[in-house]
């Protein structure tokens, strides 16, 4: 650890540099977000994160040999059809990595990758997913050619279980998801965890909500206050989970919300001081628990990119070191190659001790529970967005204990 908190120090006085200037050879990794419609904000800040954990990389070490990463954004809309449209677009570049995320648009990558690497073998491309955490892109869909470098849901909920199971005020709970592949797994994991952790725990309600498309969740709050729940648990990001909490405040509601991805950007600062001591969730880092030379990179790189969040998702981080260590480790940037370089690969990021399982292209790391309180405090020195409120850390879990079941059966390449 003292190794590698060296090497991010040497990397600051770099970092705070930002050369612009990229070589000509360049290793080009096409970034799928949704950069325009209602995701723009989470998707503008994901990718912000991308390009700091790039640089970071850059000026450190390079490259296999000095080269550099080079992000390209393209805009697929938050939508798997125009994810295709610009995940052929990186393709016609002659881009062999792709980053993207989001459930039902990491399921159509996945698909047409598995296609186009089988009929053009010699032009393969790496899909490396960061948000997309439907447990069956490594299950019953897993593809060599995609690596995923967040815990899925059914793990994030396991976690979450175990965290709600010793808390004695969790007696009642409502289940309130989006109604695609992710919000759905959230959901049917729930209703088989919650209840083994703890029989005396009663889901009161469970209910679908439309993927960005409720503006009104006074309808839903009436739900909630009528079931008698103390507590709901929900995978809801972006509006769908501000709205959610803005309108539980302004009903009174009192239940707290266990949440997947709360600490996504955009969500807790939209939402005022409605989620305030009422929001737990589930995330990889969080700058409030980052080491000083850790914060000192962070705050550069906000500055640098004007971003609204802390940069702090260590997944982006996570996936630009692995796949430096990969491409040096096969001495190529051929994707075929460097998939195999990255099985098995170990990370010692700040968080502690993480790995990409080799059978399933998971990655198997810590996960943090994190509570959204006043700033200023012991342990939330850094607030979200400028909202003066921001995450503290309730508990760590180490890999080790977040290991979920294997259920893989994957076609491999030859090498």
């Amino acid at each position: 650890m003292k190794a590698f908190a060296i090497r991010v120090l040497l990397g600051v006085a770099l970092v705070l540099q930002f050369v612009p200037a990229w070589p000509a050879d360049t290793i080009k990794l096409a970034f799928l977000g949704g950069l325009t419609g209602p995701y723009a904000l989470q998707d503008e800040e994901i990718l912000k994160n991308v390009r700091a954990a790039a640089d970071l990389v850059n000026t450190r070490i390079g490259v296999a040999g000095g080269r550099m990463f080079e992000i390209v954004p393209l805009d697929h809309k938050a939508n798997p059809q125009d994810a295709l449209i610009v995940l052929k677009q990186a393709i016609d570049q002659d881009i062999r990595f792709v980053i993207s995320g989001r459930s039902n648009v990491a399921h159509a990558i996945t698909d047409a990758l598995n296609k186009h690497n089988a009929r053009d073998p010699g032009r393969s491309v790496l899909f490396l997913n960061v948000t997309g955490i439907d447990p069956a892109l490594t299950e019953t869909k897993c593809s060599f050619w995609h690596f995923r470098f967040a815990a899925h849901s059914d793990t994030m909920v396991s976690a979450l279980a175990d965290y709600m199971a010793g808390r004695l005020s969790v007696k009642t709970v409502y289940l309130l998801n989006q109604d695609y592949a992710y919000g759905q797994a959230v959901a049917r994991a729930a209703r088989e965890m919650l209840p083994r952790r703890r029989p005396d725990i009663r889901i009161v309600g469970d209910d679908l909500v439309p993927l960005g498309k409720v503006k009104d969740f006074a309808p839903y709050v009436a739900k909630i206050r009528a079931s008698g729940a103390d507590s709901v648990l929900t995978g809801n990001w972006g509006s769908d989970l501000t709205l959610l909490v803005k309108a539980s405040a302004d009903a009174g509601l009192k239940a707290t919300y266990y949440t997947l991805a709360a600490a996504t950007p955009g969500n807790m600062a939209a939402s005022g001081t409605a989620g305030v001591d009422r929001v737990t969730t589930l995330a990889s880092w969080s700058i409030n628990v980052a080491d000083p030379v850790w914060e000192k990179t962070l705050i550069g790189y906000k500055a640098h990119y004007q971003a609204l969040s802390n940069l702090d998702s260590l997944i982006a981080f996570r996936v630009m070191e692995m796949l430096a260590m990969a491409i040096g480790a096969a001495g190529s940037v051929d994707p075929v190659k460097v998939a195999f370089a990255l099985e098995g690969l170990r990370y010692a990021g700040p968080s502690g001790d993480s790995w990409m399982r080799a059978e399933d292209h998971q990655i198997i790391a810590p996960i943090y529970v994190l509570r959204f309180v006043k700033a200023g405090q012991q342990g939330v020195k850094h607030d979200e967005e400028g909202s003066g409120y921001g995450w503290k850390m309730e508990a760590l879990i180490p890999a080790k204990d977040a290991v979920p079941p294997l259920n893989c059966q994957m076609e491999r390449p030859p090498r």
